[in-house]
Parts: C-alpha cells; sequence; structure tokens
C-alpha cells in the first residue's frame, strides 16, 4: 500500500501561510503528506483551484502532488460558499481522477468529509477524516449554530471507517456529540523542523508574538484589548510592541506595517507605533518570531488543536494561550505557558503582564515547552502512527481499531 489521497477542499496545502483561508489545516495536510512521503507514501491533495496564479497540478516534495479543481468558479471562494460548488467539485474529481488507485482517502474539514462519503459509497475505497474543527465547537465558543453543517458532520462522524482527532478535548467533545461516532484515535499533530529551540535568542525589544488569520475568531481584537490595557498599567516598559503575523499581503500596507482594515486600524488607534503587522509570513520567519519573543499569544475563542501554539512552543516561547478546545491540552498551564478565559481582555492582560515582568519564570516555561514540544510533536513518530492506521482501515483489521 502506497497511494494516499487527500481531500482539503478549501485549504490548499501550498498557499502562504497566513493569507485568506490559510491556515491550520493548510499547514497540517502539507506536512503529514511529506511525513508519509518519509514512510513511502505518494500522497496527492486535492483542492480548490482558488487563483489563476497557481497550476492545476503541482509537486512538492519528491512523491507529493497537489491537484487542484475549479468546481466551476475559478477563482477565490470564501468556505462559506464551498458547499454549493460541491457536487461539480465531485463531478471534476470523477472526471479526472482514478479512485481505484487510492489504497485510503483521507479527508480534512466537514466540506472536504462529504466528498469522501460519496468516494467510499461509490468505490469503497477506506475513509479516515480529520475535522481540523467542529460546529458544536464554534456553537459552544460563539453561540452561531450553523444547521447543515451540525447534520452534515453528524453523518460524517458516523459513517467514516476511522476519525482521527488531534487531541483528548476532540475526541470527548465528539462523544458528547454523537452517541455512536465511528472509530477514534488520537494522533497529535507535528511542528516542521523549521521550529526548534536550539537557535540564540536576539532580541533588540521586548514584544509579544501573534500569527494568525486577522479574525475576530482568532481573538484579535481581545488581543489589542489586553495589549492597550497592558501598556496603560506597565508605562516603564515603553518599549515592549506586540508583532501580528497573518493577514494576505495584499492587506497590510508596507510602508508602515499597518492594516489597510480601517476596523483594525481603529482597534489599535492611540497605541499604533507599538504594533507591527508582517502580512504572512514562512515557517523560518515565523520561527524567529516565536523564539525571539517574551511570550506566543493564542486568543482563539475556539480552537480544535492549535498549530501556532505547538509551533511556538518547539521554538522555546511560552505561550498564553485560550483556555479553549485543543489549546486546553496543547498549553500546559503553569508548565509550557498560561490559560487564560477566551473574550477576556482583562485576564489576557495581565498574563502577559506577568511573564513581561518576569524573565526567570518566562525562561523556565520556555525551556519546559521546548522540551515538551520535542516529545510530543514530532512529525516521523506521527507519521509512522498515522500509517498504522491506514494499513489498519485498508486490510479492515479490526485489532488496530479496537478501543483508543
Amino acid at each position: 500500500m502506497r497511494n494516499i489521497l487527500f481531500i482539503s477542499d478549501h485549504g490548499d496545502p501550498l498557499a502562504p501561510l497566513g493569507s485568506e483561508q490559510a491556515g491550520g489545516q493548510n499547514n497540517y495536510v502539507r506536512q503529514l503528506a511529506l511525513a508519509l512521503e518519509k514512510e513511502g507514501y505518494a500522497v496527492d491533495v486535492v483542492t480548490h483551484w482558488n487563483s489563476m496564479d497557481t497550476p492545476k497540478v503541482e509537486y512538492f516534495g519528491t512523491s507529493c502532488r497537489v491537484i487542484r479543481f475549479a468546481a466551476g468558479k475559478h477563482n477565490f471562494v470564501p468556505k462559506h460558499e464551498m458547499y454549493r460548488l460541491i457536487p461539480e467539485f465531485f463531478e471534476e474529481m470523477s472526471q479526472t481522477l482514478n479512485f481505484k488507485k487510492y489504497d485510503v482517502v483521507h479527508t480534512h474539514y466537514w466540506l472536504s468529509g462529504l466528498i469522501g462519503s460519496f468516494i467510499k459509497n461509490k468505490w469503497g475505497i477506506p475513509w479516515i477524516h480529520t475535522n481540523h474543527s467542529l460546529g458544536i465547537a464554534k456553537k459552544k465558543a460563539t453561540g452561531k449554530s450553523e444547521a447543515l453543517r451540525l447534520l452534515t458532520e453528524k453523518m460524517i462522524l458516523t459513517s467514516a471507517d476511522l476519525v482521527v482527532v488531534t487531541t483528548p478535548s476532540e475526541r470527548q467533545l465528539i462523544r458528547e456529540f454523537i452517541t455512536n461516532p465511528a472509530p477514534i484515535k488520537i494522533i497529535p499533530i507535528g511542528v516542521n523542523e523549521a521550529f526548534q529551540s536550539e537557535r540564540s535568542k536576539i532580541t533588540v525589544f521586548p514584544y509579544f508574538a501573534f500569527a494568525g488569520r486577522l479574525q475576530t475568531t482568532k481573538g484579535i481584537y481581545t488581543l489589542f484589548n489586553a495589549f492597550d490595557l497592558l501598556i496603560k498599567e506597565n508605562p516603564t516598559m515603553d518599549r515592549t510592541k506586540l508583532i501580528i503575523a497573518g493577514g494576505s499581503e495584499s492587506c497590510i500596507l508596507r510602508k508602515n506595517h499597518l492594516p489597510k482594515s480601517r476596523k483594525l486600524r481603529a482597534a489599535i488607534e492611540g497605541f499604533e507605533h507599538r504594533v507591527k503587522f508582517l502580512g504572512p509570513q514562512n515557517q523560518h520567519q515565523l520561527a524567529r518570531l516565536f523564539t525571539n519573543s517574551v511570550a506566543t499569544v493564542v486568543p482563539s475563542h475556539y480552537e480544535s488543536f492549535g498549530m501556532v501554539a505547538a509551533e511556538a512552543q518547539a521554538c522555546g516561547s511560552p505561550v498564553i494561550a485560550s483556555r479553549v478546545g485543543g489549546l486546553q491540552d496543547i498549553v500546559k498551564h503553569d508548565r509550557t505557558g498560561l490559560h487564560v478565559e477566551h473574550n477576556n481582555p482583562v485576564q489576557l492582560s495581565r498574563a502577559m503582564s506577568t511573564l513581561l515582568n518576569n524573565p526567570h519564570l518566562t525562561k523556565k516555561l520556555g525551556q519546559r515547552a521546548a522540551a515538551y514540544a520535542r516529545q510530543e510533536f514530532n512529525w516521523s513518530v506521527l507519521a509512522y502512527k498515522m500509517s498504522e492506521l491506514y494499513k489498519g482501515v485498508a486490510n479492515e483489521t479490526k485489532t488496530i481499531l479496537a478501543g483508543d
């Protein structure tokens, strides 16, 4: 067995990280494919063709490739509009791909899971699903319910041959959501070798780091409010800055490193000289950002895993994270970082102040974070575990799926 089909319809693994719809899922899909390549697999990743600047087929690694389908709309499509493209997306795939050559289909996110169910029903190919985020988690965090998504996720989580989750919290959430789900296995997300704590710390001024999409659900406005409080309550720390990685290249004014968005500019009014927007960053740039920071802040309203938290810890950066979803598992409170209530700028500001004013504590948390990340987020180990699951599903080996 060596041919795996990934479906990540809205998450192109080769899209610049931090740009629109290019975050943790994209990175996970890319890194898992490359790690599986070292286990002897060839991985095809199917995604939406959302830019004329990218080819239909693009290779990465030595035996991995991205195959893009327009599904009638050859440009960017927000993921909340992707559902209506699913039938045409599946039709294009069916006309182009020889599904029978694949040993396992591994779908990512609920939209892709729907396509996975079509493939399983029509061709009987073993099907594994990874959520990346759950509608029920979003409902709990924001109060917003998406009936279609919840209904589809229930179907996926009961119909797949196996569900792979990244944290114990996600597994527990599924079991609360569904009475009899498919077998569930926990395999964490790995961290790329670019993120390591061996490099020396070079700091011109103290700063807190944030990396991710510039969206409300990522807690960006909570962070701005917290940083404003931090400045006011620590007037002597006048050199401390906030550095933001993420957002598309076109959304940032390069001359002053500020956002074009009026909403974002209004949120930092009065202290904009202490906030720097870098735009999308590659992994080596992110590694430097995390390494040299006082701490990395992950203030998300909900998060299935928290790739940024794992990467930052691997760089020896303590992480201040919301006490939600997978972040509760990924960041160890008082050991590798600090937990705060989500959407609570006062509590977040206090946590930032604690680390800013206690360099000994910050250093100790960072050292523990690096050691923890090396042990828990190793892609080669995780790829081997995933390979064993693929073999078990493909061979219909019940013993490998027994228990969790």
